[in-house]
């Protein structure tokens, strides 16, 4: 069930900074700060963790992950649909069941065990968090904003084939367990 717009922190527009592009990303990077540096938010349990290095213009290479898009790791442009929701991750990974986000284990390049958090806003906006699970915390490794259908109906058909091969019903804490234990458990091996 999508969630009401008015529950979610307003979008921050570069129109509210003039244009200013310095301005608008010290802004939308002080929200950041102050939702994920300051304040540390939790995910299932766990308080999340941001990758810093490489630091990117001083700021936490998450932060650049979050507000950036592009196949190329050194030849990332500034994403301006990411930058105006950037203060939609902190309620998305805090209050994932009590706004009834899907979220959903992937796994990417063999072995990174992550979750997706899908925000999907009554106005329309799908927003998608990424959590890394490591075998003893967890790392907020990227956010993104549902730019095209297809890759919402991508994101759609991933949940339900995960949901699909799963015997159970799992809270965040849950899931993040189980992937913490498997981890673990591997690592034991």
């Amino acid at each position: 069930m999508p969630v009401a717009i008015d529950a979610l922190p307003a979008i921050i527009s570069m129109d509210d900074y003039g244009g200013n592009y310095s301005k608008y990303i010290d802004a939308i990077y002080d929200v950041f700060r102050n939702d994920f540096l300051v304040h540390r938010a939790r995910f299932g349990g766990k308080v999340i963790r941001m990758k810093f290095h490489p630091l990117i213009n001083d700021r936490a290479y998450t932060f650049y992950h979050m507000t950036h898009k592009g196949d190329v790791e050194t030849e990332r442009i500034p994403d301006l649909r990411r930058c105006e929701r950037v203060a939609w991750a902190r309620p998305a990974v805090e209050e994932t069941q009590s706004l009834g986000l899907r979220f959903w284990e992937q796994t990417r390049n063999g072995s990174h065990r992550r979750i997706c958090i899908w925000l999907d806003a009554d106005n329309g906006d799908n927003y998608y968090v990424i959590i890394e699970v490591r075998a003893e915390y967890i790392l907020l490794w990227t956010a993104f904003y549902g730019d095209y259908p297809h890759a919402i109906r991508k994101k759609e058909a991933e949940y339900n084939e995960w949901k699909r091969t799963q015997d159970r019903e799992y809270t965040p804490t849950e899931l993040v367990e189980k992937i913490m234990n498997e981890l673990k458990s591997k690592n034991r091996q």
